[in-house]
C-alpha cells in the first residue's frame, strides 16, 4: 500500500493525504502539496522526503517548530504510527493497512464466582519490599543485595518523574552494590557533547569534579556495548588515555542506556582504589540496572523538556502584539518583549525610522500589569520646543500668554500606565533635566505651578539616533541616558530580516484592501523579487506605503513590478529573476542619458545635472541606483588620458 498521512486534529481533521513522489511540502501557503490554513503554521513549514525507500521529515525553519511524537525535530526518519504535529494539526504517518495491525483477541466475561485458593494484599507482596527479600536470604548474600538494589531502582523509576532526583536515586543504588568511588549518568551524546550530565561521588563531602574518559564514553555510545576495565593501568586498551592515567583510575565500568535499540546515553563508574576491582558480575548487574532505568530516564527527560517548552509556548502565545514577522531576528524581539513586559524597568528602544519601535512599546504595555492603564505617546521631534514642556508637564492658568485654563500634561494623563517618548534624542537640554527628575523621583510641577505632582508611570523611550554618540557630542545628558538605558532593545531594519518581506507584503495587501474597499490581489513573482531585493531605507513604513500605492494604482488582477515605486525597480532584481522588457529598456535609456551628459560635461556632475535638468544630488543617487560608478570612473579615466598629450605639449 502507499504511505499516507491522516489528519486527526486541526483544520484538516479527518482528511487523508497519500504520500506520492519524492517530496511533499507542508505549510500554510496554498502552493504546498498539503496546505493547512492555520496561523500557527508557517508558509513553508516542513518537508516529507522519500529517500531510498525510507521517509524523513525535515523542518524548514518554521516559526513554531515541527514535532514528532511530542519532540521538536530538525530532521528525523519516520516510522509507522508516528504522530507529526504542525501548528494545531496532528498528522499520523501510516505505512501499513489497518488490517495489517496486530489485533487483540476478544474478551468474554464469566459471571460465575470461583473460590479463590489464596488472597494477598499488594502491600504484603514480598517482591515489593526490598527489606523482606534480604530477610529471606542470607544478610551477606550478594544475590540478595543485588535483588534488593534492582527492586529499589525499579520502584524509583516508576515513582520519580524528576530527572535529577531519578539520576540521584540510580547512582545511590549503584553505590550500594558496586564498590565505585565516582559515578556519572550522561545523556544524549552527540559529537562528543552531552545535553545532560549528572555526577556523584561516594564521598559526598568531596568537591572535586568527576573526571570521565571521553574516549570510553564515545566508544560505548557509538558501538552500544558495555566496557569493563578490571586493571586499567596494566591493560593495553587503556594505554594513552591521559584522563584515566592522570586520575589514577584502577577499575571502570561504562554501560549504554538503550531505548528501542537507540543509545540515549551511558552510565559511568570508576575507582582509584588499587585493592578494588570490578568483575563480570558487577558488569552484569549495572547492565541490568541500566536496562530498567533507560526508558524512565528518557521519559523524565522528555517530561522536563515538555514542561519547559509548554512554559515557553504558553508565554509566547500569550504575548499580544501587532508586529508581523517569523524571522530569527523577530523571534529574538518577541523573546525580549516576553521577558521585559512583566517588569517595571524603564526601556529604551532604538532602531532606524520605520522599524516598529512604537509597536514594540505597545506590546510591552499590553503584556504588562499596566495593560488596563493608559498608554500615552508623544513624539518629541514633532512638537516645537516651546510647546513640548506644556505637553509633557502641563501648565497652570496664566503660566503664559494664551494659558486661559489649567491643563494636565501627558505625564499626568499616563498615571497608572505607560508614557512613551518617541524620538527622545530631540528633547531640548532644559527638558532633559526635568525628565531626569521624573525618572528619579516620579514627581514634577506643572509649568507656572508650585505644587509637586506625583505620578506612577512606566517610561518607555525610543530614538532613531545614536544616543551614545549624542552623549559624546554633549547634545544629550549622560545621566539621563543611563537612566533611560536600563533595558534596551534594537529593532532590526527590514534589510536584515528579508525573509519577513513576503509575509509583511501580504499582510499590507489584506489591510489596505479592506481599508480602501478593494479586492485583495496577489503579488507577482517579479514584483516580490524587487521587494525582497530592495534595501528599504524607510523600513516597514516604506514597504507599507509602497504596497498601498501599488494596490490602488494596479489595473490588473495582480500587483506587478510596473505598479511599484520607481525607486524600488531601479535596483537590479535578484539574480534568478528576469527583469521585464519595459524596465530593462527604461533603465538602459537612463544609463545612456546619464553617461552621455557626463561625457558632454567632461565628468562634471553639476554640468551634467544642468544638461539633464535635474539636481546634482539626484544625479548622484541615480548613478548609485543604476550601478554606474564603475562606468563613470572609466569615463573619467578615458577623458584624462585624452587630455594628456595637450598638457604635455
Amino acid at each position: 500500500m502507499k504511505p499516507r498521512l491522516s489528519a486527526v486534529a486541526g483544520p484538516c481533521s479527518d482528511s487523508t493525504f497519500l504520500v506520492e513522489g519524492d517530496e511533499i511540502q507542508i505549510g500554510r501557503d496554498p502552493s504546498n502539496r498539503i496546505a493547512i490554513n492555520d496561523p500557527a503554521v508557517s508558509r513553508r513549514h516542513c518537508l516529507l522526503i522519500r529517500d531510498d525507500g525510507k521517509y524523513k521529515l525535515r523542518d524548514l525553519g518554521s516559526c513554531n517548530g515541527t514535532y514528532v511524537n511530542g519532540m521538536a525535530v530538525k530532521e528525523t526518519e519516520l516510522g509507522h504510527g508516528d504522530q507529526i504535529t504542525v501548528g494545531n494539526s496532528v498528522l499520523v504517518f501510516s505505512l501499513k493497512e489497518a488490517s495489517e495491525e496486530p489485533a487483540t483477541g476478544p474478551v468474554e466475561f464469566d459471571d460465575g464466582l470461583t473460590r479463590a485458593t489464596a488472597r494477598i494484599d499488594p502491600q504484603d507482596a514480598i517482591y515489593l519490599h526490598p527489606d523482606r527479600i534480604l530477610s529471606e536470604l542470607s544478610p551477606a548474600s550478594r544475590v540478595g543485595r543485588n535483588l534488593n538494589t534492582l527492586l529499589k531502582i525499579s520502584q524509583a523509576v516508576q515513582s520519580i518523574p524528576d530527572l535529577e532526583r531519578l539520576q540521584e536515586q540510580i547512582l545511590a543504588g549503584l553505590f550500594e552494590v558496586v564498590p565505585a568511588e565516582h559515578g556519572a549518568i550522561l545523556l544524549d551524546g552527540k559529537a562528543g557533547k552531552f545535553s545532560a550530565v549528572f555526577t556523584r561521588q561516594r564521598n559526598q563531602e568531596s568537591s572535586e569534579a568527576v573526571r570521565v574518559s571521553r574516549t570510553i564514553t564515545q566508544q560505548v555510545l557509538e558501538q552500544g556495548v558495555a566496557i569493563l576495565g578490571t586493571d586499567v593501568p596494566a591493560h593495553k586498551d587503556f594505554n594513552g588515555l591521559d584522563s584515566l592515567s592522570g586520575a589514577n583510575i584502577r577499575s571502570l565500568l561504562c554501560v549504554p542506556l538503550t531505548v528501542f535499540q537507540k543509545v540515549i546515553g551511558c552510565v559511568y563508574l570508576d575507582t582509584t582504589d588499587p585493592a578494588t576491582r570490578f568483575d563480570k558480575e558487577h558488569l552484569e548487574l549495572v547492565t541490568g540496572i541500566a536496562g530498567i532505568s533507560s526508558v524512565a530516564l528518557e521519559n523524565a527527560r522528555r517530561l522536563q523538556w515538555l514542561e519547559r517548552e509548554n512554559l515557553r509556548l504558553t508565554t509566547e502565545m500569550n504575548l499580544q502584539h501587532n508586529m508581523v514577522g517569523e524571522s530569527a531576528r523577530m523571534k529574538q524581539v518577541y523573546q525580549f518583549l516576553m521577558r521585559v513586559a512583566p517588569a517595571e524597568s524603564t526601556v529604551l528602544i532604538t532602531g532606524e525610522s520605520g522599524t516598529g519601535k512604537e509597536l514594540a512599546a505597545r506590546a510591552i504595555h499590553r503584556n504588562s500589569a499596566r495593560a488596563k492603564g493608559p498608554f500615552v505617546a508623544i513624539n518629541c521631534a514633532a512638537i516645537p520646543e516651546g510647546l513640548l514642556e506644556s505637553e509633557l508637564f502641563g501648565h497652570e492658568r496664566g503660566a503664559f500668554t494664551g494659558a486661559v485654563a489649567q491643563k494636565k500634561g501627558r505625564l499626568e494623563m499616563a498615571d497608572g500606565g505607560v508614557i512613551f517618548l518617541d524620538e527622545i534624542g530631540d528633547l531640548a537640554p532644559a527638558l532633559q533635566v526635568k525628565l531626569l527628575r521624573v525618572l528619579q523621583e516620579r514627581e514634577f510641577e506643572r509649568l507656572g505651578g508650585t505644587q509637586t505632582i506625583s505620578v506612577n508611570v512606566r517610561l518607555i523611550a525610543a530614538s532613531n539616533q545614536n544616543l551614545e554618540a549624542a552623549v559624546k557630542a554633549r547634545t544629550f545628558r549622560e545621566d539621563l541616558y543611563y537612566r533611560l538605558n536600563v533595558v534596551s532593545l534594537v529593532m532590526p531594519p527590514l534589510r536584515e530580516r528579508r525573509e519577513d518581506i513576503p509575509l509583511l507584503a501580504e499582510h499590507f495587501v489584506t489591510k489596505f484592501a479592506t481599508k480602501c474597499k478593494l479586492s485583495p490581489k496577489q503579488i507577482s513573482a517579479e514584483a516580490m523579487a524587487y521587494l525582497s531585493n530592495y534595501e528599504w531605507p524607510g523600513n516597514v513604513r516604506e514597504l507599507e506605503n509602497a504596497i498601498e500605492r501599488a494596490l490602488v494604482l494596479s489595473l490588473s488582477d495582480q500587483i506587478r513590478a510596473d505598479d511599484l515605486p520607481s525607486s524600488i525597480v531601479h535596483k537590479n532584481p535578484a539574480p534568478h529573476v528576469h527583469r521585464a522588457k519595459y524596465h530593462t529598456a527604461l533603465n538602459e535609456l537612463r544609463k545612456h542619458l546619464i553617461l552621455g551628459a557626463l561625457e558632454q560635461g567632461n565628468g562634471n556632475f553639476t554640468e551634467a545635472a544642468h544638461l539633464l535638468g535635474v539636481h546634482p544630488n539626484y544625479l548622484h543617487r541615480l548613478v548609485n541606483k543604476l550601478n554606474l560608478r564603475g562606468s563613470v570612473a572609466a569615463l573619467s579615466g578615458r577623458q584624462s588620458a585624452g587630455k594628456a598629450p595637450e598638457n604635455a605639449a
